[in-house]
């Protein structure tokens, strides 16, 4: 036995998970992650906006999570990301746990400044969006930025580490099992299993879950495109907000779509998958972008017969990069109207240069289903009577932008499954969707497994 607890994952959810335990008792504490530390994740298109194919683990995997890559906004509310209330046993216990992790984000060098706290400017920008059809959610956040994050992070691990936590790094973990793990075909026991894998890991956990006959229910999943503008068009609303949540009901069909993860003066980056590429969004806060991008995506729920909504969505990401020969698509909302592909001709002569140039472009009406393709075209027109330009004809669409929330593990309220002494958190057991969300429900697991440590045995 290698440790009493063992965590899959060194994400938000299994950093703060380890940082739970190991402040609160002597429980011996080992994280695994088949990724590698947070200083040797750098992506070089964040330098010249050109991917360079790092394997699908540089971005997506490693100590931070996939988080530790991003543009490193903290939203600050219990309910978005995934809605806390109800695993926290109530909305005020939910803020607070939000308060908890932020306090800890706070002592390891998140920056003390708060966006979008209540004001008559976010007053003025909820009444012009409700005048045209748009619900605007006001949400306090923080904005660490994506060259500071793994200064933060950093911090972390090494406050664990003197705490006695210990991390083994580019490892896979083959297989659970109750009450051990299998690495490179060796059992590993452990009192404690927390798996928290992340988005990367969703699918082979998922895998695992049923070999181990836990219940898991498939959950609704976000299809669509990030939309890059030039950032004098999203200015007037990022002084309000920083990172503006938009949703839409759309005309045609009666569908959700929602704006996710603006990043002001930031940049397009590229996310690498084993068998498809997609696409997602960065802002630093020393480097900046003449433009701004944003996801624009549309919610997705299958019902009976056909409930498997991450297959569903794979195959479109899969599909979009058949067509793109490897890279992701780009495409002119102009030409998409008109119904034709766009060509780099067509796009220099647009007024938004591309920040990621990694590219192939070409019509997303060819990859993405036409029902998501409408609700775009309709949600952005909507849009644009709340951000003026956001329509252009110049603006940007890369595809595809696809999140897949894992499948829903059950769980008691303490966090842990139907197998004893195994617990789960984060994205990639379908609890949360984002930094702060993912580093709460680590807390919860870690508190559920400590209930269970002290708990007096008949």
């Amino acid at each position: 036995m290698l440790a009493d607890v063992i965590i899959i994952g060194a994400g938000p959810a299994g950093l703060f998970a380890a940082h739970e335990i190991s402040s609160k008792s002597k429980l011996s504490v080992l994280i695994i992650d088949m990724g590698r530390e947070m200083d040797k994740r750098a992506c070089p298109a964040m330098e010249t906006g050109t991917c360079i194919r790092c394997e699908p683990c540089h971005i997506m995997c490693g100590v931070g999570g996939a988080g530790g890559m991003s543009s490193g906004t903290l939203n600050l509310r219990h309910d978005i990301g995934g809605d806390l209330s109800e695993m926290a046993k109530g909305t005020a216990k939910a803020q607070k746990l939000v308060e908890e992790v932020d306090a800890i984000f706070l002592e390891h060098g998140a920056p003390r400044e708060v966006y979008g706290v209540e004001s008559e400017e976010i007053e003025r920008l909820t009444r012009r969006a409700a005048a045209a059809g748009v619900r605007f959610i006001p949400i306090p956040q923080r904005h660490i930025g994506s060259e500071y994050l793994p200064d933060v992070v950093n911090s972390l691990k090494k406050k664990l580490e003197k705490q006695g936590v210990k991390f083994m790094l580019n490892t896979r973990v083959e297989q659970v099992r109750k009450g051990e793990v299998l690495i490179k075909g060796k059992r590993v026991r452990a009192k404690y299993i927390l798996a928290a894998p992340g988005r990367v890991g969703a699918v082979w956990f998922a895998e695992q879950a049923r070999a181990l006959g836990i219940k898991l229910t498939h959950g609704a999943i976000d299809v669509g495109v990030r939309v890059e503008v030039p950032a004098v068009v999203m200015e007037p609303v990022i002084r309000v907000s920083r990172d503006p949540k938009f949703h839409i009901i759309t005309k045609t069909f009666d569908d959700f779509i929602r704006t996710f993860c603006v990043n002001f003066q930031g940049y397009v980056m590229e996310e690498r998958y084993d068998d498809y590429v997609g696409v997602n969004g960065h802002s630093l806060r020393a480097r900046k972008s003449t433009n701004a991008n944003f996801a624009f995506l549309t919610r997705v729920e299958l019902t009976q017969p056909v409930t498997d909504t991450t297959a569903y969505g794979r195959s479109i990401a899969y599909l979009a990069t058949t067509i793109g020969g490897g890279r992701p698509l780009l495409q002119r909302l102009g030409d998409l109207r008109r119904g034709r592909r766009s060509t780099w001709q067509r796009i220099e002569r647009g007024h938004v240069r591309p920040t990621l140039r990694s590219v192939t472009p070409g019509d997303i009406s060819m990859a993405l289903p036409g029902r998501i393709v409408t609700n775009i075209l309709e949600g952005l027109e909507r849009l644009d009577a709340v951000v003026p330009g956001v329509a252009s004809d110049s603006t940007l669409l890369y595809a595809p932008e696809v999140k897949l929330y894992a499948m829903k593990i059950a769980t008691d309220e303490h966090m842990e499954t139907s197998v004893p002494g195994l617990f789960v958190a984060g994205d990639g057991a379908g609890l949360s969707r984002g930094i702060i969300t993912a580093a709460a429900t680590g807390v919860l697991a870690a508190r559920g497994i400590l209930h269970k440590a002290h708990r007096p045995t008949r």
